[in-house]
């Protein structure tokens, strides 16, 4: 049998570990809080959304028109994904140089990396960035080291397609080419066969570009709002690269570390070291959140997996232990493997508390697990305010969600109590939410305040409250009637917009 052939197998037999490690666990508890969003989105397609690019919204309908709408049926495709990426490790490993046991090294990081985890166990842009940067690189490889240019245009394939599913693929493109452009395989950027693939990758851009374009530039308005309101937990340099340690395990850094200075050492691998140097003081500049980081490491655990292969066996073993075993501690904090008490018992037993990306998000369980409790419940208490009217005041009617997350919900589940469409103004409902509330109708509205509703409205009525024990602080709210509109929502809804 051949190194390579041996080095697949390995490949393989951890691909189907990590897939079957999300298959067994990614049906627990329930949908997260921007499941339901990207779903919505699956059933208005567009070439663009604010905070999506238009490949999620396809991917969504995918899911809902040929798997089913069930958790299992969408989490199945990100599980996919992972595996995948795995696997592609493995194959980047071994053009690298390295032989079964690097294979088994770097694809060991992969699975165990708790930001991996928890990327794959939810429906998400995340889950796919990492097969289309890294398929995008693994051809940059082969093009160079095999002399086969062209495949380039393969790899612009791969980068369209990752501008289409999350535009940060730009910045990663735009290191690649820093990458190129200061390593010694400059010369690659002057073939024709690689302005070839850039002409690829942005023909498959375009769609959304000229979306955007007529959206007056959405995206980077909401992105603007974000930046302005400070809603993203900004780190300083060193605070950056400590949660890069932290949420790739610890244990890991002996691998990626070491694969980082073997990159930069090797002439033939130069260029893939200095496109994560260029990435990370990007991802730095813009004050970005740490996990925009993750799909570039495979590329530095496959180049630190032929690294650790060379080392005596002692060494190797052990770090290859401590991986395991912090992997194995870790896991509970970002697969849903626990039942909830336990997990509160578990997290608190390990004193450790998963850092925050965004301000603002409170709960007895991290935001990961807090956001995917709560929603039937919610939907249930709106179904039950909305049948108890009497009927010519239902006909009159709306309900009106101030986030996605609740709107989504209310669309999700609402159907089976026969709640009409949500009206919501938040993200990329915005675009699609009926407006059709007119002057003297009613409102159930959610997450508001009877102060801020007498404005719109002649009379305020609190329903009750709305929570869920484990869901996230500001899904704790009291739901309101809103009585006798003071003006049509279609009059008021440019003021109502909001992106964030």
């Amino acid at each position: 049998m051949t190194i390579a052939r041996r080095g697949v197998q390995v490949a393989g037999a951890f691909a189907i570990l990590k897939l079957l490690l999300h298959l067994a666990t990614n049906w627990r508890y329930g949908f997260f809080r921007d499941e339901f969003l990207y779903l919505a989105y699956g059933r208005h397609l567009d070439w663009g959304y604010p905070d999506a690019a238009p490949l999620l919204g396809l991917t969504a309908w995918f899911v809902s028109h040929v798997l089913g709408d069930s958790l299992q049926a969408l989490r199945l495709l990100p599980a996919l994904a992972g595996a995948g990426t795995v696997f592609l490790t493995g194959l980047l490993c071994l053009e690298m140089g390295g032989g079964a046991v690097a294979v088994a090294v770097a694809c060991l990081c992969a699975v165990a990396a708790p930001v991996n985890l928890a990327i794959n166990t939810l429906f998400s842009m995340n889950s796919f960035e990492p097969l289309v940067w890294m398929g995008a690189l693994y051809l940059v490889l082969l093009a160079l080291r095999r002399d086969r240019p062209q495949l380039l245009p393969w790899a612009g394939v791969c980068l369209g397609l990752g501008l289409e599913n999350k535009h940060s693929a730009a910045f990663f493109a735009l290191s690649l080419a820093a990458g190129l452009a200061l390593s010694p395989q400059r010369a690659i950027l002057k073939n024709r066969w690689l302005w070839c693939g850039v002409g690829v990758a942005f023909l498959l851009f375009l769609p959304n570009l000229i979306w955007q374009y007529r959206h007056d530039w959405a995206t980077y308005t909401l992105l603007e709002n974000v930046r302005r309101t400070h809603k993203n937990v900004e780190l300083a340099p060193p605070a950056f690269l400590g949660q890069q340690i932290f949420m790739l395990l610890p244990a890991t850094v002996l691998v990626w570390g070491a694969g980082l200075v073997k990159a930069l050492r090797e002439r033939a691998l130069r260029f893939a070291g200095l496109t994560f140097v260029v990435f990370l003081a990007l991802m730095m500049a813009l004050k970005a959140k740490d996990y925009y980081l993750a799909p570039i490491y495979p590329m530095l655990f496959a180049a630190g997996g032929v690294w650790w292969s060379a080392r005596k066996a002692w060494a190797r073993t052990t770090v290859v232990a401590a991986i395991v075993v912090m992997g194995v501690v870790a896991a509970p904090m970002v697969l849903p493997l626990l039942p909830v008490e336990r997990f509160i018992a578990y997290q608190h037993g390990l004193g450790i508390r998963l850092p925050k990306t965004e301000h603002g998000h409170a709960g007895p369980l991290p935001q990961i697990f807090g956001d995917m409790f709560g929603w039937p419940e919610m939907v249930a208490k709106i179904a039950q305010a909305w049948n108890a009217l009497p009927p010519e005041e239902r006909a009159r009617t709306h309900i009106f969600c101030n986030n996605y997350g609740e709107a989504g919900a209310v669309d999700f589940f609402g159907p089976r109590y026969g709640l009409p469409r949500v009206i919501c103004a938040h993200q990329g409902f915005y675009y699609f939410s009926p407006r059709g509330a007119r002057k003297g109708d009613n409102l159930i509205v959610t997450q508001d305040t009877p102060e801020s509703l007498r404005r719109w409205c002649d009379g305020v009525e609190d329903l009750g409250a709305v929570g869920h024990p484990y869901a996230m602080a500001e899904e704790h709210f009291s739901l309101l009637y809103c009585r006798g509109l003071k003006v049509s929502l279609e009059e008021v809804w440019p003021r109502l917009r909001h992106w964030n």
